[in-house]
Protein backbone atom coordinates (compact mmCIF):
# COMPACT_ATOMS: atom_id res chain seq x y z
CA UNK A 1 0.00 0.00 0.00
CA UNK A 2 1.73 3.50 -0.83
CA UNK A 3 0.61 6.65 0.66
CA UNK A 4 -2.03 9.08 -1.20
CA UNK A 5 -3.35 11.54 1.05
CA UNK A 6 -1.14 14.27 2.10
CA UNK A 7 -1.61 16.51 4.95
CA UNK A 8 -1.07 19.86 2.98
CA UNK A 9 -3.26 19.01 0.54
CA UNK A 10 -6.24 17.99 2.71
CA UNK A 11 -9.56 20.97 3.03
CA UNK A 12 -12.35 20.84 5.02
CA UNK A 13 -14.96 18.49 4.11
CA UNK A 14 -12.37 16.08 2.72
CA UNK A 15 -12.60 12.34 3.69
CA UNK A 16 -9.34 11.04 4.51
CA UNK A 17 -8.23 6.97 4.23
CA UNK A 18 -4.33 6.67 4.83
CA UNK A 19 -1.57 6.26 6.94
CA UNK A 20 0.55 9.17 9.45
CA UNK A 21 3.14 9.63 11.67
CA UNK A 22 1.68 9.87 15.37
CA UNK A 23 3.80 12.63 16.25
CA UNK A 24 1.66 13.41 19.53
CA UNK A 25 -0.96 11.53 21.71
CA UNK A 26 -2.64 13.20 24.70
CA UNK A 27 -5.57 11.56 26.55
CA UNK A 28 -8.02 13.74 28.16
CA UNK A 29 -11.70 13.86 29.35
CA UNK A 30 -14.96 15.15 28.43
CA UNK A 31 -17.21 17.03 31.24
CA UNK A 32 -19.22 13.62 30.98
CA UNK A 33 -16.15 11.41 32.62
CA UNK A 34 -15.83 9.82 29.11
CA UNK A 35 -12.52 10.18 27.61
CA UNK A 36 -10.86 11.59 24.43
CA UNK A 37 -7.77 11.78 22.63
CA UNK A 38 -5.96 14.59 20.76
CA UNK A 39 -3.63 13.52 18.44
CA UNK A 40 -1.19 14.89 16.09
CA UNK A 41 -0.59 13.48 12.93
CA UNK A 42 2.09 13.75 10.55
CA UNK A 43 3.60 13.37 7.38
CA UNK A 44 6.19 15.07 5.06
CA UNK A 45 4.16 18.17 4.01
CA UNK A 46 3.34 18.76 8.05
CA UNK A 47 1.38 17.84 11.06
CA UNK A 48 -2.41 17.75 11.40
CA UNK A 49 -4.38 17.95 14.66
CA UNK A 50 -7.09 15.32 15.05
CA UNK A 51 -9.54 14.15 17.99
CA UNK A 52 -11.34 10.97 18.61
CA UNK A 53 -14.24 11.25 20.55
CA UNK A 54 -15.44 7.54 20.02
CA UNK A 55 -14.17 3.91 20.58
CA UNK A 56 -11.62 5.55 22.82
CA UNK A 57 -10.82 2.97 25.25
CA UNK A 58 -10.37 0.40 21.67
CA UNK A 59 -8.39 2.75 19.96
CA UNK A 60 -5.73 4.66 22.72
CA UNK A 61 -3.67 1.50 23.30
CA UNK A 62 -2.81 1.27 19.51
CA UNK A 63 -1.69 4.57 19.49
CA UNK A 64 2.34 4.82 19.86
CA UNK A 65 3.57 8.00 19.66
CA UNK A 66 6.18 7.54 16.47
CA UNK A 67 4.76 4.83 14.78
CA UNK A 68 2.60 4.82 11.44
CA UNK A 69 -1.60 4.84 11.97
CA UNK A 70 -4.07 3.83 9.52
CA UNK A 71 -6.46 6.69 10.14
CA UNK A 72 -10.26 7.42 8.74
CA UNK A 73 -11.84 10.06 9.25
CA UNK A 74 -13.22 13.59 8.14
CA UNK A 75 -11.61 17.02 7.97
CA UNK A 76 -13.32 19.67 9.63
CA UNK A 77 -12.17 23.40 10.55
CA UNK A 78 -11.90 23.86 14.54
CA UNK A 79 -10.87 27.37 15.70
CA UNK A 80 -9.47 28.95 12.33
CA UNK A 81 -6.90 25.69 11.86
CA UNK A 82 -7.97 22.06 9.57
CA UNK A 83 -9.01 19.10 12.21
CA UNK A 84 -9.54 15.38 11.80
CA UNK A 85 -12.12 14.22 13.34
CA UNK A 86 -11.17 10.52 13.63
CA UNK A 87 -13.47 7.80 13.06
CA UNK A 88 -11.24 5.00 13.22
CA UNK A 89 -7.53 4.34 13.84
CA UNK A 90 -5.73 1.57 14.13
CA UNK A 91 -1.74 0.54 14.09
CA UNK A 92 -0.55 -0.26 10.11
CA UNK A 93 -0.50 -3.52 9.28
CA UNK A 94 2.56 -5.50 9.58
CA UNK A 95 3.02 -5.85 5.34
CA UNK A 96 3.35 -1.91 5.31
CA UNK A 97 6.96 -1.13 4.36
CA UNK A 98 6.93 2.71 4.84
CA UNK A 99 9.12 4.88 2.29
CA UNK A 100 10.80 7.77 4.86
CA UNK A 101 10.60 10.50 2.00
CA UNK A 102 6.62 9.82 3.19
CA UNK A 103 6.46 11.37 6.53
CA UNK A 104 9.55 12.92 6.50
CA UNK A 105 10.62 16.28 5.19
CA UNK A 106 13.40 16.05 2.33
CA UNK A 107 16.36 17.81 0.94
CA UNK A 108 14.66 20.01 -2.57
CA UNK A 109 18.33 19.34 -3.84
CA UNK A 110 19.07 16.23 -6.32
CA UNK A 111 20.75 13.94 -3.80
CA UNK A 112 22.74 12.05 -6.46
CA UNK A 113 24.16 15.46 -7.65
CA UNK A 114 25.14 16.25 -4.86
CA UNK A 115 26.73 13.40 -3.93
CA UNK A 116 28.79 13.91 -7.57
CA UNK A 117 29.87 16.70 -6.47
CA UNK A 118 31.08 15.71 -3.19
CA UNK A 119 32.84 13.12 -4.82
CA UNK A 120 34.48 15.28 -7.17
CA UNK A 121 36.32 17.79 -4.78
CA UNK A 122 37.66 14.38 -2.96
CA UNK A 123 39.20 13.75 -5.97
CA UNK A 124 40.82 16.54 -6.25
CA UNK A 125 42.70 15.88 -2.72
CA UNK A 126 46.76 15.07 -3.62
CA UNK A 127 47.15 12.89 -0.17
CA UNK A 128 47.53 9.23 -1.23
CA UNK A 129 46.24 8.48 2.03
CA UNK A 130 42.95 10.65 2.17
CA UNK A 131 42.56 9.33 -1.18
CA UNK A 132 42.34 5.69 -0.88
CA UNK A 133 40.24 6.51 2.50
CA UNK A 134 37.83 7.99 0.95
CA UNK A 135 37.66 5.45 -2.02
CA UNK A 136 36.88 3.03 0.94
CA UNK A 137 34.23 4.70 1.97
CA UNK A 138 32.77 6.09 -1.41
CA UNK A 139 32.85 2.13 -2.36
CA UNK A 140 30.87 0.96 0.99
CA UNK A 141 27.07 1.06 -0.77
CA UNK A 142 25.58 0.48 2.85
CA UNK A 143 27.50 3.82 4.05
CA UNK A 144 26.43 5.90 0.76
CA UNK A 145 22.87 5.26 1.32
CA UNK A 146 22.73 6.17 5.09
CA UNK A 147 24.57 9.26 3.92
CA UNK A 148 22.82 10.50 1.13
CA UNK A 149 19.55 9.61 3.31
CA UNK A 150 20.49 11.13 7.26
CA UNK A 151 19.62 14.23 8.42
CA UNK A 152 22.12 16.91 9.66
CA UNK A 153 19.92 17.09 12.60
CA UNK A 154 16.90 16.74 15.15
CA UNK A 155 15.40 20.46 14.77
CA UNK A 156 17.75 23.28 14.26
CA UNK A 157 19.04 23.09 11.04
CA UNK A 158 18.96 20.46 7.51
CA UNK A 159 16.32 18.09 10.33
CA UNK A 160 15.48 16.80 6.56
CA UNK A 161 16.27 13.35 4.79
CA UNK A 162 19.32 14.41 2.67
CA UNK A 163 19.92 17.19 5.30
CA UNK A 164 23.28 15.58 6.22
CA UNK A 165 24.87 15.25 2.63
CA UNK A 166 23.34 18.89 2.08
CA UNK A 167 25.36 20.16 5.24
CA UNK A 168 28.29 18.63 4.12
CA UNK A 169 29.00 19.10 0.59
CA UNK A 170 27.95 22.90 1.51
CA UNK A 171 30.96 22.89 4.17
CA UNK A 172 32.82 21.11 1.71
CA UNK A 173 32.38 24.21 -0.96
CA UNK A 174 33.04 26.48 1.90
CA UNK A 175 36.57 24.68 2.89
CA UNK A 176 37.43 24.78 -1.57
CA UNK A 177 36.73 28.55 -1.10
CA UNK A 178 38.80 29.13 1.74
CA UNK A 179 41.79 27.12 2.17
CA UNK A 180 43.19 29.22 -0.54
CA UNK A 181 43.10 32.39 1.61
CA UNK A 182 45.12 31.81 4.47
CA UNK A 183 49.02 30.31 3.87
CA UNK A 184 50.34 27.52 5.37
CA UNK A 185 46.85 25.40 5.12
CA UNK A 186 46.20 22.41 4.65
CA UNK A 187 43.86 22.29 2.38
CA UNK A 188 43.63 17.81 2.13
CA UNK A 189 43.30 17.77 5.89
CA UNK A 190 40.45 20.66 6.22
CA UNK A 191 38.68 19.03 3.52
CA UNK A 192 38.70 15.26 4.85
CA UNK A 193 37.56 16.71 7.87
CA UNK A 194 34.68 18.71 6.89
CA UNK A 195 33.70 15.53 4.62
CA UNK A 196 33.68 13.54 7.45
CA UNK A 197 33.14 15.18 10.58
CA UNK A 198 29.38 14.59 10.73
CA UNK A 199 29.38 10.71 9.58
CA UNK A 200 28.57 9.31 12.84
CA UNK A 201 25.06 10.97 12.34
CA UNK A 202 24.11 7.86 9.90
CA UNK A 203 24.41 6.32 13.18
CA UNK A 204 23.01 8.53 15.66
CA UNK A 205 19.87 9.38 14.00
CA UNK A 206 17.07 7.18 13.61
CA UNK A 207 14.60 8.65 10.85
CA UNK A 208 12.27 5.78 9.06
CA UNK A 209 8.99 7.50 10.47
CA UNK A 210 10.76 10.77 12.53
CA UNK A 211 13.69 11.77 13.53
CA UNK A 212 15.06 11.27 16.74
CA UNK A 213 18.12 10.02 18.43
CA UNK A 214 19.00 6.15 18.82
CA UNK A 215 20.18 4.74 21.51
CA UNK A 216 24.01 4.68 20.75
CA UNK A 217 23.43 7.92 19.62
CA UNK A 218 22.43 9.10 22.62
CA UNK A 219 25.04 6.91 24.68
CA UNK A 220 28.08 7.84 22.82
CA UNK A 221 27.21 10.49 20.19
CA UNK A 222 28.28 11.08 16.56
CA UNK A 223 31.57 12.28 17.28
CA UNK A 224 32.33 9.10 19.13
CA UNK A 225 30.93 7.19 16.16
CA UNK A 226 32.42 8.97 13.57
CA UNK A 227 35.90 8.40 14.60
CA UNK A 228 34.97 4.16 15.28
CA UNK A 229 34.13 4.97 11.48
CA UNK A 230 37.24 6.20 10.27
CA UNK A 231 39.21 4.17 12.41
CA UNK A 232 37.48 0.93 11.30
CA UNK A 233 38.43 2.00 7.35
CA UNK A 234 42.04 2.73 8.44
CA UNK A 235 42.63 -0.09 10.43
CA UNK A 236 42.29 -2.29 6.74
CA UNK A 237 44.99 0.02 5.23
CA UNK A 238 48.83 0.44 4.99
CA UNK A 239 50.83 3.16 4.58
CA UNK A 240 48.75 5.80 7.09
CA UNK A 241 51.04 7.86 8.67
CA UNK A 242 49.99 8.07 12.56
CA UNK A 243 50.86 11.62 13.05
CA UNK A 244 48.30 12.26 9.96
CA UNK A 245 45.57 10.26 11.21
CA UNK A 246 45.57 11.52 14.36
CA UNK A 247 45.42 15.22 13.16
CA UNK A 248 42.29 14.00 11.15
CA UNK A 249 40.15 11.96 14.06
CA UNK A 250 41.37 15.79 16.39
CA UNK A 251 39.12 17.56 13.41
CA UNK A 252 36.72 15.42 14.09
CA UNK A 253 36.15 15.36 17.59
CA UNK A 254 37.14 19.25 18.41
CA UNK A 255 34.41 20.44 15.68
CA UNK A 256 32.02 21.52 18.23
CA UNK A 257 34.67 24.07 19.51
CA UNK A 258 34.00 23.28 23.23
CA UNK A 259 33.91 21.39 25.55
CA UNK A 260 30.19 22.13 26.62
CA UNK A 261 28.89 21.92 23.24
CA UNK A 262 30.26 18.12 22.92
CA UNK A 263 33.38 18.29 21.41
CA UNK A 264 36.14 16.24 23.91
CA UNK A 265 38.33 18.29 22.96
CA UNK A 266 39.12 22.19 21.73
CA UNK A 267 40.51 22.87 18.53
CA UNK A 268 43.95 23.12 18.32
CA UNK A 269 45.33 23.29 15.18
CA UNK A 270 44.28 25.89 12.62
CA UNK A 271 42.39 23.58 10.60
CA UNK A 272 40.25 22.67 13.40
CA UNK A 273 39.83 26.00 14.00
CA UNK A 274 39.16 26.71 10.48
CA UNK A 275 36.68 23.87 10.65
CA UNK A 276 35.03 24.52 13.76
CA UNK A 277 33.93 27.84 12.19
CA UNK A 278 32.46 26.78 9.12
CA UNK A 279 30.40 24.50 11.02
CA UNK A 280 29.00 27.51 12.76
CA UNK A 281 28.56 29.59 9.59
CA UNK A 282 26.75 26.94 7.80
CA UNK A 283 24.84 25.63 10.39
CA UNK A 284 23.51 29.47 11.66
CA UNK A 285 22.78 30.36 8.11
CA UNK A 286 21.08 27.39 7.56
CA UNK A 287 19.15 27.33 10.82
CA UNK A 288 18.14 31.05 10.67
CA UNK A 289 17.16 30.95 7.14
CA UNK A 290 14.53 28.07 8.04
CA UNK A 291 13.15 30.32 10.69
CA UNK A 292 12.75 33.15 8.52
CA UNK A 293 11.00 30.98 5.86
CA UNK A 294 9.06 30.01 8.84
CA UNK A 295 7.73 32.91 9.98
CA UNK A 296 4.97 35.58 8.50
CA UNK A 297 6.13 36.81 4.85
CA UNK A 298 4.25 39.81 5.71
CA UNK A 299 6.47 41.05 8.50
CA UNK A 300 9.57 42.64 8.61
CA UNK A 301 10.88 41.01 11.80
CA UNK A 302 11.07 37.20 12.94
CA UNK A 303 9.35 36.67 16.04
CA UNK A 304 12.06 35.81 18.98
CA UNK A 305 14.48 33.18 18.76
CA UNK A 306 14.71 31.39 22.24
CA UNK A 307 17.61 29.30 21.41
CA UNK A 308 19.89 32.27 19.18
CA UNK A 309 17.99 35.04 21.55
CA UNK A 310 17.08 37.59 18.98
CA UNK A 311 14.73 38.36 16.52
CA UNK A 312 16.02 38.68 12.68
CA UNK A 313 15.09 41.42 9.85
CA UNK A 314 14.07 39.94 7.02
CA UNK A 315 13.64 43.41 5.30
CA UNK A 316 10.65 45.57 3.97
CA UNK A 317 7.62 43.60 3.12
CA UNK A 318 6.67 46.55 0.68
CA UNK A 319 10.25 46.49 -0.88
CA UNK A 320 9.67 42.70 -0.94
CA UNK A 321 11.28 40.25 1.84
CA UNK A 322 14.77 39.47 1.54
CA UNK A 323 15.61 36.23 -0.35
CA UNK A 324 16.04 33.32 2.68
CA UNK A 325 16.93 30.53 0.06
CA UNK A 326 20.47 28.92 -0.41
CA UNK A 327 21.59 29.13 -3.89
CA UNK A 328 21.75 25.78 -5.28
CA UNK A 329 24.62 23.41 -4.63
CA UNK A 330 24.64 21.15 -7.77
Amino acid sequence: MSKNQFIASLKPGDTVNDIFVLSEKTLSQKKDGNNYLNLVLSDRTGNLKAVVWDNVDVIAPQMLPGSHVQVTGLVSEYRGMLQLVVRNAEKSSPDFAPDPADFLPITTRNVNTMFERLVQLTDTLNTPWLQELFKRFWADDGFVQQFKTAPAAKRMHHAYLGGLLEHTLSMAILVDKIAGHYTGIDRDMLMAGAILHDIGKIREFEYSSHIDYTTEGRLISHIVIGVQMIDDKLKRMQNVPEDQAVLLKHLIVSHHGVREFGSPEVPKTIEAVLLNHIDEIDSKVKGIREFMASEDPGTAWTSYHKLLERQFYKGNPENGILDSGDKRQE
